[in-house]
């Protein structure tokens, strides 16, 4: 009786165990769009905590109690989704996508199919999370070289509206406060402006012209072509102003 009652107590244990670990730490899944924005960190000198404060401000939601990004995230046609699993995000994509659908936002660093999805092999690429990060660190990159300051960046990503830009570029700085990393040294922060400044003006031609979160219409982002309707930021502005 008692050998019974020590196996009964230890697969309760067991079976416990994965909500523990969600509990006390990151999921595993969030994790992803981390690694992926340190990756891209390495390769391009934009900040690690510029890559991971985007990330949460686009895909962001609370989990065991802190807001972790999501890389199986789908904004379709202004309409958000959080997935459990790729296969899931996929899936609904490629329903809509033969439907005629065009218009949708996919992983870490919400990249628009419509805009950029030449730049990916495939709409399955535009999931990873290593090339979302990329293609986002690329637009961050210009956007520094133009403003030289990370926080205007990251406004500029989201829109080229004051009121918007403004409104995002807060909320960005708060969660960046929270997410840390270290900023590189002021040579490296010098090199990535002065790499970006000599393509800005073409990039605002044809190059990256990333579809930001943002709402309204008039003045956009620079690589978004200019009669483009934005969105709002997917979810976490929406949270923040019920």
């Amino acid at each position: 009786m008692h050998d019974w009652l020590v196996a009964l107590l230890l697969i309760a244990l067991l079976s416990a165990l994965p909500r523990l670990a969600l509990a006390g730490g990151p999921d595993p899944t969030a994790e992803l769009c981390d690694q992926a924005a340190q990756r891209a960190a390495r390769h391009s000198g934009v900040p690690v905590s510029v890559l991971r404060a985007i990330t949460r401000t686009e895909t962001g939601r609370a989990r065991g109690g802190k807001l972790q990004p999501w890389p199986w995230t789908v904004n379709m046609e202004g309409v958000g989704k959080w997935f459990a699993t790729e296969r899931e995000a996929r899936a609904y994509v490629m329903r809509h996508y033969k439907r005629g659908a065009r218009s949708f936002d996919v992983g870490c660093f919400q990249i628009n199919y419509k805009w950029h999805g030449a730049e990916f092999t495939s709409i399955d690429a535009m999931f990873d999370p290593h090339e979302n990060a990329a293609y986002a660190a690329r637009f961050l990159k210009s956007l520094f070289a133009e403003t030289g300051d990370w926080t205007k960046a990251a406004g500029a990503y989201h829109s080229r509206t004051p009121k918007y830009a403004d409104r995002y570029e807060a909320r960005f700085a708060r969660i960046r406060k929270t997410v840390g990393g270290p900023a590189p040294p002021a040579p490296v922060l010098a090199a990535v402006r002065d790499a970006s400044a000599a393509s800005t003006q073409a990039a605002r031609v044809n190059a990256y012209p990333l579809l930001q979160a943002g709402e309204g219409a008039g003045r956009f982002g620079s690589l978004v072509p200019l009669e483009a309707s934005r969105r709002p930021a997917l979810f976490v502005l929406a949270a923040q102003e019920s």
